[in-house]
Formats: C-alpha cells, sequence, structure tokens
C-alpha cells in the first residue's frame, strides 16, 4: 500500500500548491485533475508491476511443483526396476522441489493478496478522479455563477448614482420646455396673423357647416320664444336667377344689402360675451 501512499502525499502537495497560487479557479481545477491522471497512471504501471511480479512467483510455484512430481515418478520408476539407490536419488530431488514450492506458494499467496488489494484501490482512486472531474463541472459553474453575480452587484451598485438619471430627467423638462414654448408661439403668431384670403375661400367652400349654424340659431329662438312659431326668417340670401335682377343693388336710391360681416376672434367673442353679462352691452356689436 506504500504506492498509494506516497501516490496521495504528492497529489495533496500538488493541490496545495495549486490552491495557493490560485488566480483562475477554472484553471486550476483543469490542472488539479490533470495532475492526478499524471499520478494514477503512475500509479497503474507500478500496479502493473506488482502483478507481473505476482505471475512470476505463480509461474515459479508452478515450476517447482511439476519437478516435485517429475521426480516423485522416477523414484516410482527406479523402485519397479530394483534400483533402490536411483529411487533415493529421486526422493531427495523431489524433496527439494517440494519444500521450494511450499516457499512460494506461501510468498505467492501473500503477494496475490496484495496485488488484488492493490487492484481494488486503483480501482477506487480511478473512481475518485472520475467524481473529481464531476465536482469540477459543478464548482466551475458556481465560480462562474458567482463571478456573474458579482458583476450584477457591481453594476447595480453603479445604478445607484442617480446623477445619470437626474440628467436625463432635466433633458426630458428641457425638451418638455421647448417644444411648449413653440405651441405658444405658433398660437400667439396665429392670433395676430388674423384670417387670411385662404381661411376665407375655405369658409365659403364649407358653407353647409354654416347652414347648420342658421338653422340651430332659428331653432333657438323659436324655443325661446323670440321667433313666431311658423313664421321662418328670411333666408340670408336670394335664390339665383330672375330674383337676382331684383335684389336691391342701390339703383333705386336705396342702400345695399350689408356685406356679410367678418367672423369675430375667439378673444372678441368672449369679450363681446362678458359684456352680455355684465349688463354693459346691448347685444349687438359695434
Amino acid at each position: 500500500m506504500g504506492i498509494f501512499s506516497k501516490f496521495s502525499t504528492m497529489v495533496k502537495s500538488n493541490i496545495n500548491d495549486l490552491i495557493n497560487r490560485a488566480e483562475n479557479p477554472e484553471k486550476m481545477l483543469n490542472q488539479i485533475i490533470l495532475d492526478m491522471r499524471d499520478q494514477l497512471a503512475k500509479a497503474k504501471r507500478e500496479v502493473a508491476a506488482a502483478i507481473a511480479d505476482e505471475r512470476k512467483l505463480r509461474g515459479q510455484l508452478d515450476d517447482e511443483v511439476k519437478q516435485s512430481r517429475e521426480w516423485e515418478k522416477r523414484a516410482m520408476l527406479a523402485v519397479r526396476q530394483g534400483r533402490d539407490d536411483l529411487a533415493k536419488q529421486a526422493l531427495v530431488r523431489q524433496q527439494e522441489h517440494a519444500e521450494r514450492a511450499s516457499a512460494l506458494d506461501q510468498t505467492w499467496r501473500t503477494q496475490s493478496a496484495e496485488t488484488e488489494k492493490l487492484k481494488g484501490s486503483l480501482r477506487q482512486l480511478n473512481d475518485k478522479i472520475e467524481e473529481a472531474k464531476r465536482k469540477r463541472n459543478l464548482l466551475i459553474a458556481k465560480q462562474k455563477r458567482a463571478q456573474a453575480q458579482r458583476r450584477i452587484h457591481e453594476t447595480m451598485s453603479g445604478l445607484s448614482d442617480t446623477s445619470a438619471f437626474e440628467a436625463f430627467n432635466r433633458m426630458a423638462d428641457k425638451i418638455d420646455e421647448e417644444e411648449r414654448r413653440s405651441l405658444a408661439h405658433a398660437e400667439v403668431s396665429e392670433a395676430l396673423a388674423g384670417d387670411t384670403l385662404e381661411t376665407e375661400f375655405l369658409r365659403l367652400e364649407s358653407g353647409s357647416e354654416d347652414a347648420g349654424v342658421d338653422d340651430r340659431l332659428s331653432a333657438l329662438k323659436a324655443e325661446m320664444g323670440l321667433l313666431p312659431a311658423g313664421s321662418p326668417e328670411a333666408p340670408k340670401q336670394l335664390e339665383s336667377g330672375e330674383d337676382d335682377d331684383e335684389a336691391d343693388d342701390g339703383s333705386d336710391g336705396t342702400d345695399a344689402a350689408p356685406a356679410e360681416e367678418a367672423p369675430i376672434r375667439e378673444a372678441e367673442l368672449l369679450e363681446e360675451f362678458e359684456k352680455l353679462e355684465g349688463g354693459g352691452g346691448t347685444g349687438a356689436r359695434p
């Protein structure tokens, strides 16, 4: 068992040295497994030598047993031939080989038992190395998981600094403020510019909407009792055709029909309604 005692000492020494110098755990574990396999290969060679010695002893034992039996047969042959002197010599040789065979048998049995123990220990050692290889994979996975967790922790620690988020929020507020200012500027520009010619024509093209407003106004007056029932308001403009000639163009000395009033801006409209609500106005535009 001295072979495996030496092997265990060498492996422990190498592992302790690698652990003390460990910088990359995965690399160190792989190196430890390689060293264990190298030592296992050396142990296999030594066990193989022990097995060879055991087989050699077995061969010597078998040879001594064979020689002992041969000299016994010769002694029997000498007795049958009446040669007692030769028979005695043969028995002496037979006794010598038998004694050597007995000694070799004891040595062989001891060596065979030790060899079987060595082979069993070698199998156990091989199983332990295979288990170490499996554990190495688990340890490497744990080490990588620990590294990933450390990186996540470092990243989260970096994110705890709110200066970047505060800068982002300030920039977002600035962009929102610029957008509000732009919309306000456009609204002021539209209010100052008033109605354009294009807007007037668009209003004329959408006369159906104005007619709808007129109808709602007539309905409102009827509901308020300001319009006699069954007496619709006079149309805003005359029908096309002969009535055009009868339209008052001012040639008979009377005033021409007043032109359509320009629409009131929202600010002026609100001002008019404030006058009405305060009793300061007559309800008609100046």
